[in-house]
């Protein structure tokens, strides 16, 4: 942390159901209505709201009265700057910490489980409750930090983007996307040419989620990497057969200097991570996509 800036605690969160049905239904009584009709209960969505905003209220109580704050919704983190100094707690979900993460470099990261026993903890360590005798420890790099890896897309005409759980490339409405797609390193690539609904490259950390769910469908699939391993699992979703396109190169592994690397033979593909279809890379016919283990790793303090 710099000597002469005070650290600035970013808090980064998403919007509850409650406030997602207010801002479509308008009222409580119109948004328990809707619940209702679909055998839910608004006390439910209330409770998950009220636990939100508690841990939130407990976090900015125990930033200390000489630093900095500032606060990010998920939705306006492509917006937002982050600096050197930043200490980034997010409160919510796993996945909120895979959604922050891309934008940052080397910041640490507290997840904080606004409703412990409903999440998975996997990145959400913390309680609010433990967050005031921690950050002391953070802003003097004293806590335990573990470093995971992370996945890089990256365009022929220099534009990137990172992802902690996984990149997915392939057409923007996930109809069958048309590309040669090549693994390897040098003298070792094996390239083939594949019509399907995309490609889908994750970490260690991604290796829970989404991959995990294509793993459990692929028989004989490549073991997933570890969070902290320099690697990568890919898989390819849905490939087509046919006389010019084929399904014989459709998972693995990168690790070392090994890359994917997928030229554009459609209109219409993008890559994106994370979830945040948003904030995504456009491929043209003819655009190469290479896709390897990030120069970065997130910064993810750990108990």
């Amino acid at each position: 942390m710099s000597a002469t800036l005070a650290p600035r605690v970013v808090v980064v969160s998403r919007r509850s159901e409650l406030d997602e049905l207010l801002a479509r239904h308008g009222t409580r009584a119109a948004a328990a209505w809707y619940l209702r009709e679909r055998g839910r209960d608004l006390a439910e969505v209330v409770d998950r709201h009220d636990a939100l905003q508690e841990a939130l209220t407990t976090v900015g109580a125990a930033v200390p009265a000489d630093w900095r704050r500032g606060a990010v919704d998920r939705d306006d983190l492509p917006r937002f700057l982050f600096g050197p100094e930043d200490v980034v707690v997010a409160v919510g979900p796993d996945g909120l910490v895979a959604n922050v993460a891309k934008y940052l470099d080397r910041q640490p990261v507290i997840g904080v489980d606004p409703e412990p026993g409903r999440n998975a903890g996997v990145l959400v360590r913390f309680t609010a409750g433990q967050l005031a005798g921690l950050l002391p420890a953070v802003a003097a790099g004293a806590a335990t930090t573990r470093g995971r890896a992370m996945v890089r897309a990256a365009l022929d005409d220099g534009q990137e983007l990172v992802g902690l759980n996984e990149v997915y490339v392939g057409h923007a409405s996930h109809q069958s996307a048309r590309y040669l797609l090549t693994v390897g390193d040098g003298g070792r690539a094996r390239r083939e040419r594949h019509s399907s609904s995309g490609v889908v490259i994750g970490s260690g950390t991604g290796a829970t989620g989404w991959c995990a769910s294509i793993a459990r469908d692929r028989p004989g699939a490549p073991r997933p990497p570890a969070p902290e391993e320099e690697a990568l699992c890919w898989y390819v979703r849905e490939a087509w057969p046919s006389p010019v396109t084929g399904v014989s190169l459709t998972a693995g592994r990168i690790v070392g200097a090994d890359r994917l690397e997928l030229v554009a033979e459609s209109d219409g593909l993008v890559a994106f991570a994370d979830g945040l279809e948003a904030d995504r890379l456009a491929l043209s016919w003819g655009q190469r996509l290479t896709v390897d283990v990030a120069p970065r790793r997130l910064a993810l303090v750990e108990p």
